[in-house]
């Protein structure tokens, strides 16, 4: 739960989440997803990025050997999803299993529960208090039921209205806005199949390595809706590289314009 590190300013670095949504209901369709665009968007608004997304079932031994190798990179992941009292809920005990602890009952967690429900709590819910050994909680403004945090992973209910007012409390207490935000710019292009443009894409690569060049082909209905977005994301000023990017389709006589 380490906090974001600052720049010479003290404001926070950016910072490279991944995303792990867990349920059979998105992976069989009974369920759209919709954590993917609202954590790159609230990502974006603070200067971060969403580097990586899995979508995995509810398959204990799956969900424990992918959180075994995430928990083994140095980067924090939002986990979405399993962590209720139900007997597909595995969350809760896959994560301790990847971090090789036991699931113990975490005092807080249960007076938050009986606090939410009274006697209801038992004997059902309070199993929602049952968490990885060493864990830490995540305040949920919805229903008080926490989610946790352990190894750099921020575990959340997979209900968006809970999940995504938790996980902007995780981004703005421990990460911050990032110094400089991500930008992104491209240029429409037209005439040309993507192959044509390899050599001058590799050599702005190569030119520009600490920016993420992109090109995405969009084919359309007819022949004259098809067309390529060409461009860079990356921090800072991309004015150089997309100057250099018109340059060089220009000399090639490649058509563009403005996105």
């Amino acid at each position: 739960m380490t906090p974001s590190p600052g720049d010479a300013s003290g404001r926070p670095l950016p910072v490279a989440f991944g995303l792990i949504v867990i349920g059979d209901e998105i992976l069989t369709g009974t369920r759209q997803d919709r954590h993917l665009a609202a954590f790159k968007e609230r990502l974006s608004a603070r200067g971060h990025q969403l580097a990586w997304c899995w979508i995995l079932p509810d398959d204990p031994e799956l969900l424990t050997r992918h959180l075994a190798a995430s928990m083994s990179a140095d980067a924090p992941v939002f986990c979405c999803g399993g962590i209720g009292a139900t007997p597909d809920d595995s969350t809760r005990a896959c994560a301790a299993a990847a971090a090789e602890v036991e699931l113990v009952r975490h005092q807080e967690a249960a007076r938050l529960i009986e606090g939410r429900f009274g006697a209801d709590a038992y004997p059902q819910r309070i199993r929602m208090a049952d968490l990885p050994d060493g864990s830490s909680l995540i305040p949920n403004p919805v229903n008080q039921v926490p989610g946790f945090c352990l190894q750099g992973h921020w575990f959340l209910p997979g209900f968006p209205q809970m999940a995504w007012p938790m996980a902007e409390w995780v981004l703005d207490t421990h990460y911050g806005c990032a110094t400089e935000p991500l930008h992104e710019e491209a240029l429409v292009v037209r005439g040309v199949p993507e192959s044509r443009l390899i050599p001058l894409m590799e050599r702005l690569g190569a030119e520009f390595p600490d920016l993420k060049l992109f090109s995405l082909p969009h084919l359309g209905d007819t022949e004259p809706e098809h067309h390529i977005l060409l461009g860079f994301r990356g921090r800072g000023d991309l004015g150089p590289a997309m100057a250099t990017l018109r340059a060089g389709l220009e000399a090639e006589g490649v058509e563009h314009r403005e996105r």
